[in-house]
């Protein structure tokens, strides 16, 4: 018990030492903006198929349950209200990031790994280079900026996939969907999940290139550095999901 508490304090030490230097490197160096237009095209662009994918599915599939969940009670009218607060508020924000902490996440971390293995990084130390400012502050930046956009892409195409199946199963018109949505969603449900997608780029970023510059152990090290990304990321996302919606309710 007390070793996995060392480790876990160790471990979040680490986090936290590495976002000062990356916000130092944010705030106090010259950002390398190519680099971060490639990182944006590598986390964003190349994200978006996946995203879609899932968003539209999960729609559909939680459009066809509440038909049959509600129509139960007669109250298959209401599944556009359900669907626009679930998808702008959660489901858009929470899946989107956790494709994008499977996709990216895993990509971060077994680049930067390798480049450790291989000596990579001490050569850019050995440069006169900052390995934070050169490697780590662009791909930050980028899936801060990607995660909101992907998030919102992920709702609209969310809306739009639920929308096929709820005229389908309860005969409503496209026009009264929309409606329905548009009377229940707020700007502020759709600002505080937009929102929350910062910090899960954020966490997605720091945690990969955490393991990332920190694997040991050759190809196999590297492995299980990206193996750790992607279930630190999950877990962070789905933990800072509930402290996050609450925080966003009390203000």
């Amino acid at each position: 018990m007390v070793k996995t508490v060392t480790h876990l304090l160790l471990y979040l030490g680490g986090l936290g030492v590495l976002s000062l230097q990356t916000f130092s490197g944010i705030f106090r160096k010259r950002i390398d903006f190519p680099a971060l237009i490639c990182q944006i095209e590598q986390i964003g662009n190349k994200s978006f198929g996946l995203v879609a994918l899932v968003a539209i599915f999960t729609s559909m599939v939680m459009a066809l349950q509440l038909a049959v969940g509600l129509g139960r009670f007669g109250l298959k009218l209401y599944i556009g209200q359900i669907i626009g607060l679930t998808i702008v508020r959660e489901l858009g924000p929470v899946l989107s990031c956790i494709m994008l902490a499977a996709r990216v996440g895993s990509g971060i971390a077994a680049e930067l790994g390798s480049m450790v293995v291989t000596e990579q990084v001490l050569a850019i130390e050995a440069m006169g280079a900052n390995p934070v400012v050169k490697l780590v502050v662009p791909r930050v930046l980028a899936c801060m900026i990607a995660a909101p956009l992907l998030s919102v892409m992920a709702d609209i195409i969310g809306v739009f996939g639920a929308m096929t199946i709820t005229i389908m199963e309860t005969g409503v018109t496209s026009r009264f969907y929309l409606d329905q949505i548009l009377k229940s969603v707020r700007m502020e449900d759709f600002v505080e999940g937009t929102a929350k997608t910062l910090f899960f780029g954020f966490f997605i970023a720091i945690i990969s290139c955490y393991q990332g510059l920190n694997a040991s152990g050759g190809t196999e090290g590297v492995g299980q550095a990206t193996t750790r990304a992607v279930v630190y990321c999950a877990i962070v996302i789905f933990i800072s999901d509930f402290f996050l919606t609450k925080l966003f309710l009390m203000i």
